[in-house]
């Protein structure tokens, strides 16, 4: 690794002391350092590193450092466009499931990719499509779902979903969450989906507060492709988002497609810890809920 990118949660003024003892870090070992531009305002000066816009990250570093959340970690993913590098996320954030270094580990972590013996997980994200008569298509890579929901409090709206051209079921809900495994214990999960493991080649469909019993989530290949469109919506908006970062209203003649996308994400595991344990410590997944009397 000859260069280290550099992105913190705007205004996380916690990661300032971080960022310096790791610029510090990088510069005794001859490592070049490109922050990007918000990040550098966490700094009372740029010495011995480059300032450069997020989009320009990826083409200037050979891997990239996280410092916030998970949702940090999700607005950096969609920089990787063009070129997927290294991501170690460093956990700032309330539960930081995908940024799941915690600070005492960012070194160690850091020295391990500096030297290329570190482990990773490739997650693979989902690329969806929002097709829009009379207007330019809407395409997004996500790394943890697609969703779909209405704004307001009140009243449930119908969505019709097809797999491979194939009817599936009309949906009557508050909205639906299409998930990639690592998005199962994200939404998906809070919403009563099942957890995928992030190898597994799969996608999963959960209707969010149904109107019917007989609606459960589905879990389905990832080679699928899922069409979506929006039946009734009974005077109430509807929107599209993408990993919660961006999105768009929705009308009855658009139609949302999502498979899987050709784009990986190269995500560092924390030392010593695998998924499991990673669910037992950030989820409490598999601990005992009974009342000690």
């Amino acid at each position: 690794m000859k260069s280290i990118g550099v992105l913190a949660r705007a205004g996380l003024k916690e990661a300032g002391p971080v960022l310096r003892n790791l610029l510090h870090f990088l510069q005794e070992r001859s490592v070049r350092v490109v922050v990007e531009e918000r990040t550098a305002a966490l700094l009372t000066e740029h010495e011995g590193c480059s300032v450069v816009p997020g989009a320009q990250l990826p083409e200037r570093a050979d891997a990239l450092v996280v410092l916030g959340g998970d949702g940090t970690l999700l607005a950096a993913s969609q920089l990787l466009e063009k070129r997927s590098i290294p991501v170690l996320g460093v956990n700032f954030g309330s539960l930081g499931f995908l940024t799941e270094i915690a600070l005492g580990e960012l070194f160690a972590a850091l020295q391990g990719l500096l030297d290329d013996r570190y482990s990773y997980d490739e997650r693979r994200l989902l690329r969806a499509t929002v097709r829009r008569p009379g207007r330019p298509d809407v395409t997004r890579d996500v790394l943890n779902d697609v969703v779909i929901t209405k704004a307001a409090a009140s009243r449930i709206i119908e969505l019709d979903v097809g797999l491979d051209g194939a009817f599936v079921s009309t949906f009557r809900a508050d909205g639906l969450i299409v998930s990639s495994p690592t998005g199962s214990t994200a939404y998906n999960l809070a919403a009563g989906g099942p957890i995928l493991h992030p190898a597994l080649p799969a996608l999963v469909l959960t209707p969010i507060c149904p109107h019917m019993l007989t609606n459960r989530p589905l879990v389905v290949g990832d080679a699928s492709t899922i069409e979506v469109r929006l039946v009734e919506a009974r005077d109430v908006e509807v929107h599209v988002s993408f990993d919660g970062q961006q999105g768009s209203t929705l009308t009855t003649e658009d139609v949302v497609s999502v498979t899987r996308s050709p784009r990986v994400l190269r995500l560092v595991r924390a030392p010593a810890r695998d998924y499991f344990e990673v669910l037992r410590t950030k989820l409490k997944w598999g601990e005992s809920t009974a009342r000690r009397r």
